[in-house]
């Protein structure tokens, strides 16, 4: 437990520096994200870095929220538009200077926690540990658009792993989530560390595969990128309906980026 929240605190740390260097300009410009800006991007996070403290801290004040949320999602609502309505009075380097404490006191609170300890969420609960391990994967998206909208590159890490076991293992989810039949086995999955070394699920399988480099499995599953944005190789079949379609996270079916719409764009100057 104590690992895997050094390394969710890495990862708010290394997303909460990069926003410390933005211009009011880069604060709201549109990303390829639905068009949210940086601000959008940080106010989510901070938002969800909230409630899940609650979920931590206070289980049923969480689950009476929740709920509230729930109901406002179901009638249309865009959630967006909730972290607008809490923040809308802050700008960049005010909300920068509220979510750093917040994510800190987060990490501190799950660190404290029994790795198995059952933690309520908008979906199935989890363990201690797989929740700080779903903070971890949502904060590394969402800091992927911010890096895509500045037009930076970001260095990959070791901290991949993490995103990369939740896209592994929710291969099945992926067509559970859909209402559609799981169409056969889990592929092996093969990918390359940043470290030059491999990380695998599944059991070998020559004709059910996927190959390629951690970072952009992990950008796909997360649906940053489209599977034709990446280098991934694939099998016919199984793993490549898997990989038309994945999704990691919790939330209805979405659907990813289209071809060439979410890459690295010119940075510009704010």
């Amino acid at each position: 437990m104590k690992d895997t929240c050094q390394d969710l605190l890495a990862e708010y740390s290394e997303l909460g520096a990069l926003a410390a260097t933005l211009t009011p300009a880069q604060w709201r410009q549109p990303s390829a994200f639905y068009g949210w800006s940086a601000w959008d991007e940080i106010a989510h996070l901070c938002y969800f870095d909230q409630t899940a403290l609650q979920a931590a801290t206070d289980p049923e004040g969480f689950l009476r929220d929740a709920q509230a949320l729930n109901t406002l999602m179901a009638a249309g609502g865009h959630i967006s538009a909730v972290a607008r309505e809490v923040y809308g009075h802050l700008d960049g380097p005010a909300l920068l200077a509220h979510w750093q404490p917040l994510y800190r006191h987060l990490v501190q609170t799950l660190c404290a926690l029994d790795p198995k300890a059952r933690l309520p969420w908008y979906g199935p609960p989890m363990s201690a540990r797989s929740f700080a391990t779903a903070r971890l994967m949502e904060t590394w998206a969402h800091g992927q658009d911010v890096w895509d909208t500045v037009g930076q590159v970001r260095a990959p890490t070791a901290r991949l792993r993490h995103i990369a076991h939740i896209g592994a293992t929710t291969y099945g989810w992926t067509f559970v989530n859909r209402g559609e039949p799981v169409p056969g086995a889990a592929p092996y999955v093969e990918l390359s560390a940043p470290d030059g070394g491999q990380w695998t699920w599944n059991e070998p399988q020559a004709d059910n595969f996927v190959r390629g480099s951690a970072e952009d499995f992990c950008l796909l599953v997360t649906q940053r990128r489209h599977l034709d944005d990446t280098r991934l190789q694939y099998s016919p079949g199984p793993a490549q309906q898997w990989l038309a379609q994945a999704q990691c996270f919790a939330g209805p079916p979405a659907t990813g980026p289209a071809a060439g719409t979410r890459v690295v764009r010119t940075a510009t100057a704010g």
